[in-house]
């Protein structure tokens, strides 16, 4: 018997207390969840990559199976609709015997179409979970995604079972083998096109079948915090390279970045201080500490940073004051991780889904929730030269606080990123990423 298949029966137990407690205080019978179905390209007959919905794989690992449905009422063995049709056009993928089946009550669904005939008759009582809302209204739902229902199962998504955990130690190690072998292209040279591919063949992943849209930025192109664009041409010089990409294992994801200088110069020297803070701020995420304080405090180290290595010419209590980090910093500093990259309940104070605003002068905080055990999360300061914030900050009253020569000097190596996911644990944390790259 493996780890997972030992760790599941307390994690579904789990799951049916939460469905349990939400059905009963909104006075529901039951949720039918939907695994999602094809959404068709406009004017074309082929679909795009499936995504299943999130409530539909936290109960079991099937994230490629569309137009299936789970029965949850909390008490009863839920009942899997697994379709599974006959087609020669598609692949069809089989039911398996796997450690989860025995506890689902299974029924095959060959035609989609006939679903109705296996879900409950009188649906007043049940609530549709999933994002198909005129499938829903079709079958005759009228309570779909209820508000309270998402609040109390998204605030309580944060808290991870150890079968979630360890489903993310194996995303973490997949994704470490892929960033090991993406850092070597990178010093042989490669263009972000062949890093990518270097990537995907070391995870033994597809382009869609990665959490997210991987960041492999060449030299400037760090400087661009979403860039996907993967240029096919070898530059000229290799100066810089930061690489954001992650995995997945039977739905959970990793989320990890590196940045790596091809010399051993200035900027090499800013990455080993950036890795050192962000380890700061691992060490410093514990239960009940506020994430947005986490924040705020390593905004200030970066303002350290900052002046440390000359890039501005006033100390760390006037940088914040003043509010020139941003343009450095403007992003949050991570944030949870799950089932999603960036994952629901960051922002909920209690089980009703009560919001808890982040500051103004930090508007792209993910989280605002205070840090607790069995939590996930990404730690991933950052420090940038992005030429539309500088242009900004040129032009602004507190131009005359940064040092533009050492800024200038630092534009073609576009900027540094440093991201590991960290279970928080009672007595210490966990940072699978760190673990995985030095085991």
């Amino acid at each position: 018997m493996n780890k997972l298949s030992t760790l599941y029966p307390a994690h579904v137990a789990e799951l049916q207390q939460r469905a349990k407690t939400a059905l009963s205080r909104e006075n529901l019978q039951g949720l039918v969840i939907h695994s999602g179905q094809e959404i068709k390209v406009f004017l074309d007959d082929y679909g795009y990559p499936f995504k299943v919905n999130p409530h539909f794989k936290v109960w079991l690992p099937l994230v490629d199976v569309p137009n299936s449905w789970l029965i949850i009422n909390g008490t009863d063995k839920p009942t899997l609709i697994y379709y599974q049709p006959v087609d020669f056009w598609h692949k069809v993928i089989e039911l398996t015997d796997s450690y989860w089946n025995e506890f689902f009550d299974i029924k095959i669904l060959t035609n989609a179409a006939d679903v109705d005939k296996l879900l409950p008759y009188d649906k007043q009582s049940y609530a549709y979970i999933g994002g198909h809302i005129e499938v829903a209204r079709a079958l005759g739902f009228d309570n779909i995604n209820p508000e309270p229902t998402l609040n109390f199962l998204h605030y309580h998504r944060a808290y991870k079972t150890p079968y979630e955990h360890e489903c993310m130690r194996k995303s973490n190690a997949i994704a470490v083998a892929g960033h090991k072998a993406a850092k070597l292209a990178f010093l042989q040279g490669s263009s972000e096109y062949d890093i990518q591919q270097t990537y995907l063949k070391a995870t033994q992943l597809t382009n869609n079948e990665t959490p997210y849209g991987n960041i492999v930025a060449l030299n400037e192109n760090a400087s661009i915090l979403h860039y996907t664009a993967l240029d096919r041409g070898v530059p000229q010089a290799h100066r810089s390279f930061l690489i954001d990409a992650g995995a997945n294992y039977h739905g959970y994801a990793s989320d990890i970045t590196r940045t790596y200088s091809f010399k051993r110069d200035k900027f090499s020297e800013l990455i080993t201080r950036m890795d050192q803070l962000m380890l700061n701020a691992v060490d410093c995420l514990k239960p009940g500490v506020s994430y947005v304080d986490l924040h705020i405090k390593t905004y200030r180290d970066i303002g350290h940073v900052l002046r440390e290595f000359d890039f501005i010419n006033v100390d760390a209590d006037v940088a914040v004051e003043s509010g020139i980090i941003s343009t450095f910093f403007p992003h949050g500093l991570g944030h949870h991780l799950g089932l999603q990259t960036h994952d629901v309940g960051g922002f909920m104070a209690d089980e009703r889904g009560s919001h808890v605003n982040t500051p103004d002068e930090h508007p792209f905080l993910r989280t605002s929730r205070i840090v607790e055990a069995n939590q996930v999360f990404t730690i991933e300061p950052g420090l940038y030269f992005i030429d539309s914030l500088l242009t900004k900050l040129k032009t602004s009253k507190h131009s005359t606080m940064v040092n533009w020569q050492q800024v200038d000097e630092m534009r073609p190596f576009g900027g540094i990123r440093i991201e590991d996911n960290i279970i928080v644990h009672q007595s210490h944390n966990e940072n699978m990423t760190r673990e995985l790259e030095q085991g």
